[in-house]
C-alpha cells in the first residue's frame, strides 16, 4: 500500500504527458493529413505512405531505445524525447518541400518511441516494481482521454490556422508540458530508495525471469510478437483513419460525435477491468482485447451508415484498444519478468511499429480499391490472427506442463 501511494504522483504526471504525447504525435495526424497533402502537392495516400515509412523507422530504433531505457533510466530518455519531439514538429511545420517533410515525419515517429507507452511502462517498472502492473493500468486509464481531447482540439485548431501552425502549437506543448514532467521524473529518487517510517514488504509483480521457462521463451515470444503485430495492423489502420472512415460511410458531422465515444470507451473498459477483472490473467485479457477489435469492424461494416451501429463500433473498438494498451505492458512483464524489461519492451514496440507501419498506407489503398467496407472486413480478418496467436501461447504453456497464467493469478494480479 505504501508503494502504491508513492506511485500516484508519477502516474498522474505520466498520464498528462501521455495525453499530450499521443495527442500531438499520433491522433492528430489523420485530421490534418489531407491539408498536408495539398500543401506539398501529394495525393493523400502518399502522405499516409510517408507515415508508414516513419512508423517503420520508429520500429527499427525501438530496440536501441529499450536498451537506453535500462541503461540511462526511462525518465532521462523521456526528457530527451520531449525535446526531440518538439524539434521534429517544428521541422515538419517549416519543411519547404516533400523530402524535408518526410524526414521530419520520420523524426517525429522516432521521438515517439522515447516518450510514449514503450518508455512510460518501463519507467513505472523501474520506479515501482512491486505495483507495476497496477500502475500501468492506472496510467492507461488517464491516457485513454488523449483521443477524446485531441481529435476535437485538432479539428478546432485546424479550423482557425494552417496545419503548420497547429504543429508549432503542438511543439510548444511538448516543451511546456511534457519536458518539465519528464525532467522531474528523471531527477526524483526511485520510490524504493525513499526512506519510510517502517519497513513494508512489497510483493513482486511477477517473477524476475517471468513465468515462461527458458526452453519455451523463444516460441512464446514469437507467438506473442505475431499477435501484437496483427493487433497493431488493426489499430494503426483504424485510428489514423477514424474520422475519414466514418465520413466515407456517410455519417458526415455525426462521425465526429461518434468518434468521441472512442476515448471514454477506452477509459470505461480499463475502469471495468480495474473494478471487476482483478483476477483476470494478462493472457486471458489479451485474447479478449484481440477479439473485440475485429468484431467491432465487422459490426461497423454491416450497419453503416447507422449512427447507432457506428457508436457501438466506437465503444467496442475503444474497449478493445484500451485493453490492448494494458496488455502491451503487462503481458510481456508476466510472461518474461521484470529483468531487462526496458529492452524487452523495446523489442515488443519494434514488432508492433514495424508491422503496423504498413497499415495506414495499406488501408488507404485497400479502401480506394474495394471501398471502405471491404477494407474494414479485410482488416477484421487480419485481426483474427492475433486472437489465434494469443490462444496459441496459452496452449503452448499447457502442453509443456507450465503453470498457466490463470493458475498463477496470485503472482501477477493487477491489484498488487
Amino acid at each position: 500500500m505504501r508503494d502504491a501511494r508513492r506511485a500516484w504522483p508519477d502516474i498522474a504526471a505520466l498520464g498528462v504527458s501521455q495525453i499530450v504525447g499521443y495527442g500531438t504525435l499520433y491522433y492528430s495526424f489523420g485530421i490534418i493529413a489531407p491539408a498536408m497533402a495539398r500543401d506539398i502537392g501529394w495525393p493523400t495516400e502518399w502522405v499516409f505512405g510517408a507515415l508508414s515509412v516513419a512508423l517503420l523507422a520508429g520500429g527499427l530504433v525501438s530496440p536501441w531505445t529499450g536498451r537506453w531505457l535500462d541503461r540511462f533510466g526511462a525518465g532521462r530518455v523521456m526528457a530527451a524525447g520531449s525535446v526531440a519531439a518538439a524539434v521534429a514538429l517544428v521541422a515538419a511545420a517549416l519543411a519547404p518541400a516533400a523530402p524535408a517533410f518526410v524526414l521530419a515525419l520520420v523524426a517525429i515517429e522516432v521521438a515517439s518511441t522515447f516518450v510514449q507507452y514503450g518508455a512510460a511502462f518501463p519507467l513505472l517498472v523501474q520506479r515501482h516494481p512491486g505495483t507495476a502492473q497496477r500502475s500501468i493500468l492506472y496510467l492507461t486509464l488517464i491516457a485513454g482521454f488523449a483521443s477524446t481531447l485531441f481529435w476535437p482540439l485538432t479539428t478546432w485548431l485546424h479550423g482557425t490556422m494552417s496545419w503548420r501552425e497547429v504543429y508549432l502549437v503542438f511543439a510548444a506543448m511538448n516543451v511546456a508540458v511534457c519536458l518539465p514532467i519528464h525532467l522531474w521524473l528523471a531527477r526524483r529518487p526511485k520510490a524504493s530508495a525513499l526512506p519510510t517510517a517502517e519497513a513494508e514488504p512489497v510483493a513482486p509483480v511477477a517473477p524476475a525471469r517471468g513465468l515462461v521457462p527458458p526452453s519455451l521463451r523463444s516460441r512464446a515470444f514469437l507467438l506473442m510478437g505475431v499477435a501484437f503485430a496483427f493487433q497493431s495492423l488493426v489499430v494503426s489502420s483504424v485510428l489514423v483513419h477514424m474520422l475519414p472512415i466514418l465520413s466515407a460511410l456517410g455519417l458526415g458531422l455525426a462521425g465526429v460525435m461518434v468518434s468521441a465515444v472512442f476515448g471514454p470507451a477506452q477509459v470505461a473498459g480499463r475502469f471495468t477491468l480495474m473494478v471487476f477483472g482483478r483476477d483476470l490473467s494478462p493472457l486471458a485479457l489479451a485474447v479478449i482485447s484481440a477479439a473485440l477489435l475485429p468484431a467491432s469492424l465487422v459490426l461497423l461494416a454491416a450497419t453503416a451508415p447507422s449512427p447507432v451501429g457506428a457508436a457501438v463500433f466506437a465503444a467496442l473498438f475503444g474497449i478493445g484498444n484500451g485493453l490492448y494498451s494494458i496488455v502491451g505492458g503487462t503481458l510481456p512483464l508476466a510472461l518474461f519478468g521484470s529483468e531487462g524489461y526496458g529492452a524487452l519492451q523495446g523489442r515488443v514496440t519494434s514488432i508492433r511499429l514495424i508491422v503496423g507501419s504498413a497499415a495506414p498506407f495499406a488501408f488507404a489503398l485497400a479502401s480506394d480499391w474495394m471501398g471502405v467496407g471491404g477494407g474494414l472486413l479485410v482488416t477484421a480478418l487480419l485481426g483474427c490472427v492475433a486472437v489465434a496467436a494469443f490462444a496459441s501461447v496459452r496452449l503452448l504453456l499447457r502442453r509443456k506442463g507450465t503453470r498457466t497464467l490463470s493458475s498463477v493469478s496470485a503472482d501477477v494480479r493487477l491489484d498488487q
